[in-house]
């Protein structure tokens, strides 16, 4: 099934996923009638990029805040699909926790509302693997599915948004539309996401480069995980949204979640860091900076100085226990489900996500290296 003369909304259409999703859709062999991109800011190189594609599908570009409902009863005007990837992604304490929740949680479900409203036929969230865990103890998850048993417990406020927002988005399934037929959703939760333009990948660069290009060991060896490069979980959302638009496949589809991953090797961070930049001569730390076991314990004294500092000063950690124990946990998944219900397969093999993001690494390093020595300044 083809989503050919369909009106397709895309949130967070000016980050490092969403844009993504923006250019498969307007490279889609038959066209829609148009896409509509919504973010509250588009840089002029996502902007640049956008025009390059010279697509003959229409792309409105929508420039707003999810927490204004005027503008998003204006976004889903005669829309079939939405694909909601606007969120505020914060592992350090950096944003303010009712904005988190505003955007994540209230934004999702004022949306929504806004699309049961204006007859939307799909919405697809883009979920997280962090709605799983890992959980405060670190227990470990080897090639994990959908069924897996594992006790989730309270942990980043990003995590809990993320978590309330998908349960928003799958309870809503199957109610009635003013035509007859009834809402479907689902919901992706993507693995750590790597490929150009990563804003995480570049801050390790950040840090390699000031290293003498070695990648900061963040993560024992041990702590396997398996990312997910950009072009492959976006193109699980287009296969998604296929899918909801094909009788045979919906019923399988609709309500669900979704562990969406590809064939990238199962390694550490800093390992699967090391795996991208090695071949333009970047190395790695051996080892942590310091066990792991005094490594909680110099996170607790950072978090106990930042509880003291609160009246007076705001300083966040640039470390704290939990993004330590995300780190530092085995956490792998399948993505066998998605393959079976609705025809995921990766578009991009690993040796060409590796190649097409050791090329972006390389184009980018020059201005790095620029951008950090005027800081020394």
């Amino acid at each position: 099934m083809s989503l050919a003369g369909l009106k397709c909304l895309v949130t967070g259409a000016g980050g490092f996923l969403g844009r993504t999703i923006v250019c498969q859709l307007l490279e889609e062999g038959e066209k829609l009638a148009e896409v509509r991109a919504l973010d509250k800011a588009f840089s002029a190189e996502t902007l640049q990029h956008f025009g390059d594609l010279k697509s003959s599908t229409l792309l409105t570009i929508m420039k707003g805040d999810i927490r204004d409902a005027a503008f998003l009863r204006e976004a889903v005007q005669g829309i079939t699909i939405v694909i909601h990837s606007a969120c505020v992604i914060d592992t350090l304490g950096l944003v303010d926790k009712q904005v988190l929740w505003d955007i994540n949680v209230g934004g999702t479900q004022q949306l929504l509302e806004i699309s049961l409203l204006h007859d939307v036929k799909c919405f697809i969230y883009t979920s997280s693997l962090e709605v799983t865990g890992p959980n405060h103890k670190g227990d470990p998850m080897y090639n994990g599915d959908e069924y897996s048993i594992y006790h989730v417990t309270a942990g980043f406020t990003y995590a809990e948004t993320k978590r309330e927002a998908e349960k928003s988005v799958l309870e809503l399934d199957g109610l009635p539309l003013k035509d007859g037929s009834s809402f479907v959703t689902c919901a992706l939760r993507s693995m750590y996401i790597f490929g150009e333009g990563s804003p995480f990948l570049l801050k390790h660069v950040d840090e390699g480069i000031l290293n003498h290009k070695v990648f900061l060991r963040i993560s024992r060896k041990e702590a396997l995980v398996n990312p997910v490069y950009v072009g492959n979980i976006a193109w699980a959302h287009i296969q998604a949204a296929k899918a909801m638009r094909n009788p045979a496949k919906v019923r399988q589809i609709r309500g669900q979640f979704y562990y969406i991953s590809d064939d990238s090797p199962h390694l550490s961070y800093a390992d699967f860091n090391h795996e991208l930049g090695k071949e333009l001569g970047f190395g790695v730390e051996p080892k942590l900076a310091m066990p792991l076991t005094m490594l909680y314990c110099y996170a607790l004294l950072l978090e106990i100085v930042s509880f003291l500092l609160w009246p007076f000063v705001r300083y966040v950690p640039v470390i704290n226990r939990q993004l330590l124990t995300l780190l530092n946990t085995p956490f792998t998944f399948s993505y066998k489900k998605a393959q079976r219900d609705f025809g995921y397969t990766p578009r991009y093999s690993w040796e060409e996500a590796k190649q097409r993001t050791g090329r972006w690494i390389a184009e980018v390093i020059p201005s790095r290296i620029a951008y950090l020595k005027s800081k020394e300044v």
